[in-house]
């Protein structure tokens, strides 16, 4: 995980925001941790199984002056994230911000080849989730304003690569259903928009992308190199910002190096 984060500009609406990071152990989720906790923020981190991963970013994090609470659950079921999040509005008090960023692929499994339960798996965990974690949050979210914002992929838009059809049509999901929220919940005052990472060097393809799958996918992006979990950070600062981004609802912001251009 990089340093990157100190270097963030500071955004003065964002201090004393308390926000719910799903899934921020590792990868994008973690460098989102570290820089909303610089931006003054009382972070809530996610985490299911990787137990060390989190108690290791929280440290960090309060070895900086940051204010973090843990919590762990099971995002692919209901209750599980409901009390994540209201656990999390329980010990800082409020509820200022939700970032959906819990996911993955679960494995590559080609269309000809799937299952039900392989559907379901991927499904509850990219897609209910979102659907469970933000109505859960909207009751403490409407109080005073809020946001949530939700992680989809460039797989949304281009169908994925092999194997992971499901995953991306698990990300388009969750990009339509930012649009539907958005028009929902602006009336309550909250405002709804997503983040599409490109190909990024995180946990995710390590797990799930051979050399020969990112050497491919590395031919297409313009900007010549895979892209870092930092790389995300600053669309998320900027959506999360009622001072930089009163009037944006729900937009899908591509960050892909250029790979995709819709």
């Amino acid at each position: 995980m990089s340093d990157s984060s100190a270097a963030w500009p500071t955004i003065p609406d964002l201090a004393g925001k308390a926000v719910l990071i799903t899934g921020a152990s590792t990868g994008i989720g973690a460098e989102l941790a570290v820089a909303f906790a610089t931006q003054g923020c009382l972070v809530g981190l996610h985490y299911h199984s990787s137990v060390e991963a989190a108690e290791a970013l929280a440290e960090r994090i309060r070895s900086i002056g940051g204010t973090v609470h843990l919590v762990r659950g099971d995002a692919s079921k209901t209750p599980e994230v409901v009390r994540v999040v209201e656990e999390t509005a329980a010990a800082f008090g409020r509820l200022d911000g939700l970032i959906n960023n819990a996911g993955g692929m679960v494995a590559r499994v080609p269309y000809a080849d799937m299952t039900d339960e392989h559907y379901d798996a991927v499904m509850d965990l990219n897609a209910r989730s979102v659907l469970t974690a933000s109505r859960a949050a909207i009751p403490f979210l409407k109080r005073q304003g809020g946001f949530i914002i939700n992680t989809t992929s460039v797989a949304a838009r281009n169908g994925a690569s092999g194997g992971a059809g499901v995953y991306g049509s698990s990300k388009a999901f969750v990009s339509n259903v930012t649009r539907g929220m958005a028009k929902e919940l602006i009336p309550m005052g909250i405002r709804v928009n997503a983040v599409a990472p490109g190909v990024i060097e995180t946990p995710f393809h390590e797990r799930y992308s051979t050399a020969a799958q990112l050497a491919a996918q590395l031919a297409t992006i313009p900007q010549g190199r895979l892209g870092r979990a930092e790389d995300c950070v600053g669309a998320y600062l900027f959506l999360a910002s009622d001072r930089l981004s009163p009037y944006v609802i729900g937009q899908v912001i591509e960050v892909n190096g250029g790979q995709l251009m819709p």
